[in-house]
């Protein structure tokens, strides 16, 4: 099973998500789950990917060359696939994931998410979306997914695409369920 994880890129960040990230690569390694990933060598992607590698697990980066040649990639990482640009990159890392899981992070840990989000609502992706809620870091989105359901943008059974997990040990728990959303998405894609 190979694991897409979305995260911050941001060493300014509270530790306890550099931490919660480093639990996540060490859990991931223990269970012998794949891990795909940004590439980059920093932030959280770079305390997920020193715990995968110090834990010996499998993880490949995904990173458009233009951040290569920046330095911002991880230089230890299993295998680094390199492309041309962030699209690319998010289509590679969504063709090799059977799950989803998104840490904290900025606008493009959020547009990794929301397009996750869209490629299931459409039933392009079909595995898991798991949420880590680390300090309630996306309490917001959530409400704002909810308010997005109170005014018919998306429906209720729509809720069921995501999952929010508090710990690291709830994102291992929904890891293991693996139940599919939906047997039909594209019946309730429109509203």
């Amino acid at each position: 099973m190979t694991i897409c994880v979305f995260a911050s890129s941001s060493s300014r960040i509270d530790n306890e998500y550099a931490v919660a990230a480093a639990r996540l690569g060490e859990l991931l390694a223990g269970a012998q789950m794949d891990v795909v990933y940004g590439g980059g060598g920093i932030g959280l992607m770079g305390k997920l990917a020193d715990a995968v590698i110090g834990n010996g697990g499998k993880i490949t980066g995904v990173i458009p060359k233009f951040m290569k040649d920046e330095g911002w990639d991880h230089a230890s990482v299993t295998e680094m696939i390199f492309t041309q640009d962030m699209g690319e990159r998010k289509k590679m890392m969504f063709s090799m994931a059977d799950a989803i899981v998104a840490l904290p992070g900025g606008v493009g840990t959020l547009e990794e998410l929301t397009e996750a989000m869209t490629l299931k609502q459409l039933g392009i992706y079909k595995g898991p979306i798991i949420i880590l809620n680390t300090l309630n870091f996306y309490d917001s989105l959530i409400d704002f997914l909810e308010h997005m359901i109170s005014g018919n943008f998306l429906r209720y059974e729509h809720k069921g695409m995501w999952e929010i997990a508090s710990t690291v040990e709830d994102v291992m728990i929904l890891l293991a369920k693996r139940e599919d959303w939906h047997p039909d998405p594209r019946k309730l894609a429109r509203i």
